[in-house]
């Protein structure tokens, strides 16, 4: 008892001296947040004062838990037994009567009336336990706080200043939220769970740490990270892409520039792009035509014409000539075979079929065939027997016209060719065996100029013209290709050819005659 009278006279005597700051817009005292005592035990101030006042008022505790220093974060849960009203007389102390009379009488009066009936015995009062200690500065300015769920509390101001109107109604879970999420953008604290009694929550005291801001800068870096990282890989996929795109872009100009050196190649023309094919192409010796060999089948169906039995049998029929080839005709073209009229005749004729096809290619040329010089001498010279063999309505072109006119010339059992050169202004005759033939030149020179004459009524002077043998002629070495060399000293010179061929290349000139004659083309 002499504590309470103690404690009595410090509460009045700092309720004397105690400047009336803790006091409400309206009047009405704000309550302090129970449970937080000094920072720091030392000197009874008003302050400390204040609280050992309000401390005096409240209910009886369980023991007091061990000091701070060993505490754990969370306080521990209550037992499950239903929390002792705060309000209930048993635990309200009665004023002393020593008390000095004044608000603080008033007000505890207050506080028996609206409580439980007088009748509950008293309860035997227990020392209070230290309070835990405050988050802040006790001499720093008040912050205003509200209990939930644990009635009313008393304040440390003046009771004087209080109004007549009841006391702060309790405040359920739902409307604690709502007060929170209304006063401030903090998050709603957490749920209890189902099995935590409500003591334990109203005794346990929850520390909640404001770590939004670390968070939202943890995740704003987290956020720039991930962002550059993305940036490094797109720059990194994008660098590939145009490497790529780059090596297609390289493949295609290298192709474009390819092209374009082609087309500067072809624009070269012909005659360098001759130059160009050896190059490209060294080990391939180009064939001359007149050499171009027979194909198999080629050469099965000349040892077929040549060698059947049935030698009467048409191989082949010329109908510009009216020249029939049977098998017994062109077996003269067989090896050690002397050639007869129609074989020489007949391509003599596909000779000039040739060249009126490809007259580009080949020499403007006429071909007389075998009988026209044995006309021209009969009784030593008679043009009229020949006259009307060369009318334009008959060749289509006049003689005179032509480059070079050929005449085949038969001795008994020999072969030559006289050659009218009108281009070069010669007279020509050519024996594979190597002789000359003066009387043959001089009688085509006249018949040229009674040609001439006869068809165009000019004059034209012969004399002039040069009358040679042909040197260094290809010459036969047997007694039989005599007809074959002529055919050939024909043939080449059409192409304005050199003749540049042999005894060597006559079995394979007859093998080629013979299939001309059966196709009925010159090759």
């Amino acid at each position: 008892m002499p504590l309470r009278r103690s404690h009595a006279g410090c509460a009045a005597r700092s309720e004397a001296t105690e400047p009336e700051t803790s006091e409400g817009k309206e009047g009405i005292a704000l309550p302090i947040r129970l449970g937080f005592p000094p920072a720091a035990m030392g000197a009874l101030t008003d302050s400390r004062k204040r609280v050992s006042a309000d401390h005096r008022l409240l209910p009886s505790f369980p023991p007091s838990p061990p000091p701070p220093s060993k505490r754990p974060k969370f306080a521990p849960p209550l037992p499950t037994s239903s929390p002792l009203p705060l309000y209930s007389s048993s635990h309200l102390p009665s004023p002393p009567s020593s008390a000095a009379p004044g608000p603080t009488s008033s007000t505890a009066a207050t506080a028996s009336t609206s409580s439980s009936p007088s009748s509950t015995p008293p309860h035997r009062r227990r020392r209070l336990p230290p309070p835990p200690l405050l988050p802040h500065n006790i001499h720093a300015p008040q912050r205003v706080s509200r209990a939930f769920r644990r009635g009313n509390i008393r304040s440390n101001s003046n009771p004087s200043r209080y109004s007549s109107s009841p006391p702060p109604q309790d405040l359920g879970f739902d409307q604690y939220v709502e007060l929170v999420n209304s006063t401030g953008h903090h998050p709603p604290p957490p749920t209890p769970s189902a099995d935590v009694p409500r003591g334990a929550e109203a005794a346990a005291g929850v520390i909640t740490v404001d770590d939004r801001e670390d968070i939202e800068q943890d995740g704003e870096k987290d956020e720039e990270d991930e962002v550059e990282a993305k940036v490094v890989v797109g720059k990194v996929h994008q660098y590939k892409e145009l490497l790529e795109a780059s090596s297609r872009r390289d493949a295609r100009l290298r192709e474009l520039d390819f092209e374009k050196r082609l087309a500067e190649k072809d624009r070269l023309g012909l005659e360098q792009l001759a130059k160009v094919l050896p190059r490209i192409t060294p080990n391939k010796k180009e064939v001359p035509e007149p050499f171009v060999p027979l194909t198999d089948e080629d050469e099965d169906r000349v040892r077929h014409a040549l060698g059947g039995r049935k030698r009467r049998e048409t191989l082949s029929v010329h109908e510009p000539s009216n020249i029939v080839i049977t098998r017994e005709i062109l077996q003269c073209l067989n090896d050690k075979d002397w050639l007869n009229d129609e074989v020489i005749n007949l391509y003599l004729e596909l000779l000039k079929e040739r060249e009126l096809k490809e007259p580009n290619k080949f020499v403007k040329c006429h071909f007389f065939n075998t009988f026209f010089y044995k006309k021209l001498i009969n009784g030593g010279y008679d043009y009229k027997a020949v006259r009307r063999w060369t009318t334009k309505r008959k060749l289509g072109y006049n003689l005179i016209d032509c480059d070079k006119i050929f005449v085949p010339i038969h001795k008994e059992v020999h072969w030559c060719l006289a050659v009218i050169n009108i281009r070069d202004k010669k007279f020509q005759y050519l024996d594979s065996l190597g002789s000359m033939d003066m009387k043959a030149l001089k009688l085509l020179a006249r018949y040229l100029v009674d040609e001439v004459k006869d068809k165009s009524g000019d004059e034209i002077d012969v004399l002039s013209w040069k009358q040679e043998g042909v040197q260094n002629l290809p010459l036969q070495e047997n007694g039989w290709d005599c007809g074959m060399f002529m055919l050939k000293y024909i043939d080449f010179y059409s192409r304005d050819m050199d003749l540049n061929f042999g005894q060597k290349h006559m079995p394979y000139f007859r093998r080629r005659t013979a299939k001309e004659i059966l196709d009925l083309r010159a090759g």
